[in-house]
């Protein structure tokens, strides 16, 4: 299977983890509707706006450590794990590599411990299942990369530059606390910052002369 069928099975819109959490599915209610997901995961969904087009971008990288981190409740569950990362004002999100080790409690599954990133905001981006289809508890490494930007699934961040990253279930198991844990590895976001055209700076090197003007106008007065 090559990483990009591989990408296509792992990246999921987050229609298809939204319409899970809503329904609040029994494990055999999701192996019933597992047809359905994978119509969803195939599909490669996005749920943000257009990347940023630019001619110019600075590209980088944000590395995410994610030894240690428990997997509680569903999206938006107290309690959760959420990371924040400065990543650039308007950045776009544009692939992510993961080399992740997973363990699900008994009677949760490694298909169900996932990653939401998007914007400060929230509510928007991907989300993302390493173990996907992996429908047992246990413990697993997984390992590969995507380009989002082929997938369909590049999103920008705001104005403000940060990256949130929130990771949940994608269904909450009772008495078990916490239903897994990432027990090792990281995620790597490939980033692309658009640099201003130079008639921009341009624009930006008179707006600095007219408020030099004022203030030495104000000084003299």
């Amino acid at each position: 299977m090559t990483t990009m069928q591989t990408a296509r099975k792992l990246v999921l819109g987050a229609v298809a983890a939204a319409a899970l959490a809503m329904t609040g599915a029994a494990h055999a209610d999701v192996k019933a509707n597992s047809s359905a997901l994978s119509q969803f995961a195939n599909r490669a969904i996005p749920i943000s706006g257009a990347a940023f087009e630019s001619s110019v971008n600075s590209l980088s990288s944000q590395l995410v450590d994610v030894t240690g981190i428990q997997s509680l409740g569903q999206y938006g569950a107290a309690g959760n794990v959420v990371l924040s990362f400065f990543v650039g004002a308007n950045a776009t999100i544009t692939t992510v590599d993961w080399n992740v080790n997973l363990t699900a409690n008994n009677p949760s599954w490694l298909s169900e411990m996932t990653v939401a990133f998007g914007s400060s905001a929230g509510g928007d981006g991907v989300v993302f299942s390493p173990g996907y289809g992996d429908d047992d508890f246990g413990t697993n490494t997984y390992s590969g990369s995507a380009s989002l930007e082929d997938l369909g699934l590049s999103f920008q961040v705001g104005a403000d530059g940060i990256l949130r990253l929130e990771f949940h279930e994608g269904f909450d198991d009772t008495g078990v606390n916490p239903d897994g844990v990432w027990n090792s590895g990281s995620l790597t976001f490939g980033v692309a910052v658009p640099v201003p055209e130079p008639s921009t700076y341009g624009m930006m090197a008179l707006g600095l002369l007219g408020v030099a003007a004022v203030a030495r106008r104000r000084k003299s007065a």
